[in-house]
């Protein structure tokens, strides 16, 4: 899960911030539902489908002003609309990658930010060798051009796929040139300056959650055997 830092903005309508982090998943589960054909869902369907309790789901959506009707439950299809429109997934949003290694390769190639409303607009690295490269029909632009390409191409995301002693620099001269919401994928810890969002996604740090789980259930499965075979615990 994404780590995340955001400034004093907060959302107009007084959604919490642990909503917003469940709509994205609910917009999935809804879509998955919407291309199966789904007219209507319940709040204990989309619950199961989205991995949280009914009552957890009917309050989330209630701060989008959707009830749901008893007995029927929530349109599909207005459901989307309302969670796209309150996570602005119905507007352009321009996005600059920084870091063309492999990862900055593979987010720049990943065809599901237009679905959802995000446009990559500018990709960005130090290496003057790259410069001038098309990657997924965007042509790499160097660091220094960051500024001018930010106020042209009206960029309010940046990405940052670069290594973890770049990271900081980079996300400072995406503040300076005007960028005002960044995820980080560099594994290190960023500062920026109130009226900033700041997400996080460390790959290594969701890998070793998934260790301590793995390890737990190797202990599980050993004592089971143990108890099994009539061995001493």
């Amino acid at each position: 899960m994404a780590q995340s830092r955001t400034g004093p903005r907060g959302t107009d309508r007084g959604i919490p911030e642990a909503t917003v982090a469940r709509l994205p998943v609910y917009l999935r589960a809804l879509v998955g539902m919407s291309e199966g054909a789904a007219g209507t869902v319940s709040s204990d369907a989309l619950a199961v489908a989205s991995g949280v309790n009914s009552a957890k789901v009917r309050k989330d959506l209630s701060h989008l002003g959707s009830y749901g009707t008893r007995g029927v439950g929530y349109d599909v299809q207005y459901l989307i609309y309302q969670i796209s429109r309150e996570l602005g997934l119905t507007q352009d949003w321009a996005v600059a990658i920084v870091g063309l290694g492999n990862l900055g390769h593979a987010l720049a190639n990943y065809g599901g930010f237009v679905d959802r409303g995000f446009r990559i607009a500018a990709l960005v690295d130090t290496d003057r060798a790259r410069v001038g490269e098309k990657v997924a029909g965007v042509v790499v632009s160097h660091l220094d051009d960051l500024d001018r390409l930010v106020a042209e191409r009206a960029i309010s995301i940046g990405v940052i796929a670069t290594p973890a002693h770049a990271a900081q620099d980079v996300c400072d001269r995406l503040v300076v040139a005007g960028v005002t919401s960044v995820l980080n994928f560099a594994p290190v810890v960023l500062s920026v300056p109130d009226g900033v969002d700041l997400r996080k996604v460390d790959l290594s740090i969701e890998l070793q959650i998934l260790s301590f789980h793995e390890q737990r259930k190797s202990v599980v499965t050993d004592l089971g055997d143990r108890a099994a075979a009539g061995a001493p615990r």
